[in-house]
């Protein structure tokens, strides 16, 4: 077991990955920054998919994490390779739109702070897709 010494330096939802993250971005890096993500995420999806179930706000629970992860990892290979780049991040971004306003932005208007957190998390994503998608050629 560890702990976030990171934790004092930094304020509540900014860490020193997402620091190097925005960096990266900042840089001119949004396609490695944004595959890398939703790749990693992808893979969580499968790797927590009974957990994270209890989250889908529509019947079928598991079933709808494991296509997530399925759509973020294809998101990933799709803005990596280019083919089909500017369809598949606009399909992610609308996707991670989706999710914002319908699993993150109820709890959050209720003041939980991991919801929020999530919600920005989907937005910042999101909009990093669409500008992708805004840059990209199928």
């Amino acid at each position: 077991a560890g702990c976030n010494v990171e934790n004092a330096a930094y304020p509540q939802g900014c860490c020193a990955e997402a620091s190097a993250i925005a960096a990266l971005v900042l840089a001119g890096e949004r396609r490695i920054v944004e595959a890398a993500v939703m790749g990693v995420f992808g893979l969580f999806h499968f790797m927590n998919g009974p957990a994270m179930a209890g989250m889908v706000p529509i019947p079928g629970g598991v079933i709808w994490v494991y296509i997530t992860g399925l759509a973020l990892i294809a998101a990933a290979v799709s803005i990596i390779t280019g083919k089909m780049a500017k369809t598949g991040s606009l399909l992610l971004g609308v996707m991670l739109l989706i999710f914002a306003l319908t699993v993150h932005f109820p709890g959050a208007t209720q003041g939980d702070p991991a919801a929020t957190g999530n919600f920005l998390k989907d937005l910042g994503l999101a909009a990093c897709a669409l500008i992708i998608s805004g840059s990209s050629k199928d």
